[in-house]
């Protein structure tokens, strides 16, 4: 089974948004419907519970995340677990919570919002940069697959709900041009686009939501590896360890009832990732 083998046995609800710091070479990953933030530290697992569901991070510094909640986007200290508010994310909102984000090569911070219960077309995509935090995309019902090509060319991203994995290009800061278009059309499957990741070469790596499986894409939208995992649930990959070859994927154990479901995973992969980018506020 490619190499698969259990990072950490937790049971997630809804396992998501690893994170691997790449300064402490250490993976952060979130429980979304149990409000926290898990990691691994000197062997021992550990986390960190939160009143609002938490779900996306990205790396400030050494000690500090930026963590995304669904009301607030906020700097999280590592060592003390103090929190300091950065800026509202749809406080006034309470249907919507946060749910995939990432880190993009310019250093700002990309976050999607959804429905609590999924509801229609509640949720938006915003980018927050140099202290601004601007919507780009909104009536979106589930937001997932935020990634960012190496060169710097476009930003990808999916509705799970529709089924089809996005491309947009980016202008030099980073800030969409044009409309995006369709890369990789899945709505006829039975399975849905959940995160992914782009690696060194520009292979996009999709966790595939009722799959039990990782899906490498070309950089043209082609299908080609796939990776099995032992659980239906999969929901986002991260490269991490110390060469960048390690696939770690989260997975989700609501509703499912076999001992894997909720377990985060490492696969070897043989191929080099691209470290997490450096939010810069």
């Amino acid at each position: 089974m490619n190499n698969v083998t259990i990072h950490s046995r937790t049971n997630c609800l809804l396992g998501e948004g690893p994170l691997w710091h790449p300064e402490r070479e250490q993976l952060f990953w979130f429980d979304i419907l149990s409000r926290k933030l898990l990691t691994i530290e000197n062997g021992l697992e550990k986390h960190w519970s939160f009143e609002n569901y938490v779900s996306a991070a990205g790396w400030i510094n050494r000690d500090t995340l930026l963590i995304a909640s669904s009301i607030a986007l906020w700097a999280f200290d590592l060592k003390s677990g103090h929190r300091e508010k950065l800026i509202d994310l749809e406080a006034d909102n309470p249907v919507t919570r946060s749910n995939d984000g990432r880190t993009d090569p310019w250093g700002g911070f990309w976050i999607g919002t959804m429905g609590i219960n999924a509801e229609p077309s509640a949720g938006s995509i915003y980018r927050l940069y140099q202290g601004e935090l601007r919507k780009l995309v909104n009536g979106i019902t589930i937001s997932n697959a935020i990634c960012f090509s190496p060169n710097r060319d476009y930003a990808y991203y999916t509705d799970t709900k529709i089924g089809n994995l996005l491309r947009q290009k980016l202008d030099q800061k980073g800030w969409p041009l044009g409309e995006a278009e369709i890369l990789i059309d899945l709505s006829h499957e039975d399975f849905g686009i959940d995160g992914a990741i782009v690696d060194s070469k520009g292979f996009i790596w999709n966790a595939q939501w009722g799959a039990s499986r990782v899906a490498r894409y070309t950089p043209e939208g082609k299908l080609g590896e796939i990776m099995k995992l032992p659980t239906s649930q999969t929901t986002c990959p991260a490269f991490g360890g110390k060469d960048l070859m390690t696939l770690f994927v989260t997975s989700a154990a609501e509703g499912l009832d076999d001992k894997a479901a909720g377990n985060t995973f490492k696969i070897e992969t043989g191929t080099v990732g691209l470290p997490e980018y450096q939010i810069k506020l």
